[in-house]
């Protein structure tokens, strides 16, 4: 069982104190959108949405188009950011990137999705996650 852990005023666990949960999302994404432009990828989507769901980041390298689910967490309370993206949720990512080819006419001769961890502002991603 895990001790309590000293947490900032007005915070909840796993809160990201006065910016709230959207500010780290979105700072999340920006950290994740600059690691793969970096590694040069071409970034084609940003919070993609539809009536199933959003899709975080589309990008793409190539004939390689990538799925990627963000997930930022300023600590590990509930788990480490990866953990959040279960079953279920792999479904969903899996359905919504046929809507997203289907709607935007995209061709991609591989498909894959990957995970981008954000801890405590620290990004680590996971290619290839399922």
């Amino acid at each position: 069982m895990r001790s309590p852990r000293p947490r900032a005023a007005n915070t909840g666990p796993g809160g990201s104190g006065a910016a709230g949960p959207r500010a780290l999302g979105r700072a999340g994404e920006d950290l994740a959108a600059a690691w793969y432009e970096a590694r040069g990828y071409t970034v084609l989507e940003r919070n993609w949405r539809c009536e199933l769901g959003e899709i975080d980041l589309v990008c793409a390298t190539g004939a390689v188009l990538v799925v990627c689910e963000v997930k930022a967490r300023s600590t590990d309370w509930y788990g480490a950011p990866a953990e959040a993206v279960g079953r279920a949720k792999q479904l969903r990512l899996r359905r919504l990137c046929a809507r997203y080819l289907a709607e935007s006419g995209r061709r991609a001769a591989q498909v894959r999705f990957d995970v981008a961890c954000v801890l405590a502002g620290e990004l680590s991603v996971v290619t290839a996650a399922f």
